[in-house]
C-alpha cells in the first residue's frame, strides 16, 4: 500500500513561512503536492473566481515537492487541484495553513484558511484548516509541529465524517508548553468594527476598517476559552448552514 496523498493550500500565500512549515510535517506522513494562492488571501471567506482568468503555474518553491501557484482564491485552488492538477486522484487528506492568525469563533466564517478546507469537505474528502494565533509573519511554530502531526496523522487513521472539516487553532508560543488537545464548539464571539474615515492625497474620501473582537461567551468548552488557557482548540465544522431547529418554529408560526 502506496503513502498517502496529501494536497496542501492555505490562504497566506504560497511563499509564506505557515505553508513551508506545514509542507514539511506533511512530508513525514505522505505524498505531498501544493497547489496555493499566488498572493495572500486572507479574509476571502468562500469566495470563487467568476468572469475572470485563473492562472495556475507550477513553481520549484518547495525541494521535491510537487507545487503550483494559482491566482485565485483558496477554494479556487482545491477546485483546481482536484479537478485539473491531480485528476483522477483523490487526496486521502487535504490540510490548509498554517495560517499566521487565529481563525476561533466567527472568523471561521471569514477565514480564506478554513474555506480551502471546508471545499475539501464538500468534494467528499478529509480535511483540516491549522492556524496559529501570532499574525507575524515570522511567527514561531516550532511549539505545534508535533501536534500538526499528530492531530493529520489522527484524521488519515480514523477518516472524518463526510462534509466535516476540522478548525483547529494553535496558541502563540509561550513559556510553557502547550497543555493539550480540546475538542471545542466555536465560541459566540464577533468583531464590533469601527470604520476610520480618512481622505488620500486627491481628496477622494475613503474608509479604513478597524475594531474590537469581543467575546460573550462564558463556557469552558469553546475555541476562545482553549486558546486563552494554552490549549489546542478542534472544532468540527460543515458547510451545512441550515439552522434546523428553527425549520419545526417557521412551520409552526408561519401561516404557510
Amino acid at each position: 500500500m502506496g503513502k498517502p496523498l496529501i494536497l496542501v493550500s492555505n490562504d497566506d500565500g504560497i511563499t509564506s513561512k505557515g505553508i513551508r512549515v506545514l509542507v514539511e510535517i506533511m512530508g513525514e506522513l505522505g505524498d505531498v503536492v501544493v497547489v496555493a494562492p499566488d498572493s495572500p488571501q486572507s479574509g476571502m471567506g468562500h469566495a470563487i473566481t467568476v468572469g475572470n482568468t485563473l492562472r495556475l503555474t507550477e513553481t520549484d518553491i518547495f525541494s521535491e515537492v510537487k507545487a503550483y501557484k494559482c491566482s485565485g482564491t483558496p477554494a479556487d485552488c482545491v477546485k483546481l487541484a482536484k479537478h485539473h492538477v491531480l485528476k483522477d486522484k483523490k487526496p486521502d487528506l487535504v490540510v490548509s495553513g498554517i495560517n499566521h492568525g487565529s481563525n476561533t469563533s466567527i472568523s471561521v466564517l471569514y477565514s480564506g484558511t478554513m474555506s480551502a478546507a471546508i471545499e475539501g469537505a464538500i468534494e467528499d474528502m478529509p480535511a483540516v484548516g491549522f492556524s496559529l494565533c501570532d499574525y507575524s509573519a515570522d511567527a514561531d511554530f516550532s511549539h505545534i509541529t508535533e501536534h500538526v502531526k499528530f492531530i493529520a496523522g489522527q484524521v488519515l487513521k480514523n477518516g472524518l465524517q463526510k462534509g466535516v472539516a476540522l478548525n483547529v487553532n494553535f496558541p502563540p508560543k509561550q513559556n510553557e508548553s502547550i497543555k493539550g488537545i480540546k475538542i471545542c464548539r466555536q465560541a459566540r464571539a464577533k468583531w464590533q468594527e469601527e470604520f476610520d474615515q480618512r481622505y488620500d492625497p486627491h481628496g477622494q474620501r475613503y474608509f479604513w476598517m478597524a475594531g474590537n473582537f469581543v467575546n460573550f461567551d462564558k463556557g469552558e468548552d469553546n475555541d476562545e476559552w482553549a486558546i486563552a488557557n494554552n490549549y489546542v482548540s478542534v472544532v468540527p465544522c460543515q458547510f451545512d448552514m441550515t439552522a434546523h431547529h428553527a425549520i419545526s418554529i417557521l412551520n409552526n408560526d408561519w401561516e404557510i
